[in-house]
């Protein structure tokens, strides 16, 4: 696994090249299912093109508010040599800038720990490296879609449930692409589940950063791969709503069965997850908003579904 896909003399990030392909073909797909139940597909490409949008600014917003990385980004800017540590190869140590140039491994050396470095004040903005919560991504999304929805004369509900089949499946290249990354890793263990993840990996710079890994260390210590876990169940969950768009009794269906499987899926693989993410009550962030939107999907569920049987 690598966080960069090499095609050629081309480099590609695999997080924003697999997160670019999953919401390709879940705009795709769910335009042209838009398209057989009567609706404009041209209105619903133009709406999944603000919904990227407003879903990026989202997850990041939410990601340097709860994660707790905002002073590591204005660390990055200001005092550089004091976060994102990046070893040298072969263990050694640099003993100036140039070392860490010619090593390209870094511009800047901290030569009290002969760490690398690099300073950069947009790193905040630079959402391609990884740093991207899903949730906050939905919850702007979901208000960007409410609007654009009345804007283009849409049924609120049919469009919803369009999102509810499509999003787990951009949600499976988004965590495959996690995957390569190394982020959103789980905790160290021993089980024959686990798996160890290279250097530059996000994971093993987190456990470097931690010093549970020496800076000679080619691989970071065993973790459960617990993008992997989330990946299968969103595929899971996309083939069952696919399967049900065309059988749904009534319109919302979709959408609410959506916020009810990930969001219980979601709060168990949390208990997993290592990476910082935010807490509080001894839950992370993402946890403390599955509940509510499982609530909320299971409410909605319930109430469209009586009222349903109440006009026939």
């Amino acid at each position: 696994m690598s966080p960069i896909f090499k095609i050629g003399p081309v480099e590609l990030p695999a997080y924003f090249t697999l997160l670019m392909v999953g919401y390709t073909l879940a705009v795709y797909i769910g335009a042209r299912e838009g398209e057989r139940q009567g609706l404009d597909r041209n209105k619903l490409i133009d709406m999944g093109l603000w919904l990227l949008v407003a879903g990026i600014v989202g997850a990041r917003v939410l990601h340097v508010i709860a994660d707790g990385d905002w002073p590591k980004y204005k660390a990055l800017c200001q005092a550089p040599t004091e976060v994102f540590p990046m070893p040298m190869p072969d263990g050694k140590k640099c003993q100036s800038d140039e070392d860490c140039k010619e090593a390209k491994v870094g511009e800047i050396c901290n030569k009290e720990k002969g760490t690398c470095h690099v300073k950069d004040c947009l790193r905040v903005f630079k959402f391609w490296y990884g740093g991207l919560v899903f949730y906050g991504g939905l919850i702007f999304a979901i208000g960007t879609g409410l609007y654009l929805v009345r804007r283009y004369g849409l049924p609120t509900w049919k469009v919803g449930d369009l999102a509810g089949f499509t999003i787990p499946l951009g949600l499976f290249f988004g965590r495959m692409g996690c995957f390569f990354n190394g982020c959103c890793f789980g905790r160290i263990c021993t089980s024959w589940l686990c798996l160890e993840f290279p250097r530059g990996s996000a994971c093993y710079d987190y456990q470097l950063e931690h010093r549970l890994i020496p800076p000679m260390a080619q691989y970071s210590l065993p973790v459960y791969p617990t993008q992997l876990f989330e990946a299968i169940a969103c595929l899971l969950i996309f083939f069952y709503l696919f399967w049900k768009i065309r059988r749904k009794t009534f319109d919302g269906q979709v959408f609410f069965l959506f916020l009810i499987l990930y969001g219980i899926a979601r709060f168990l693989i949390e208990f997993l997850r290592s990476d910082p993410r935010g807490e509080l009550f001894g839950l992370s962030t993402s946890q403390l908003i599955s509940i509510p939107a499982v609530v909320v999907g299971g409410f909605l569920y319930y109430y469209y579904k009586k009222r349903r049987t109440c006009e026939r």
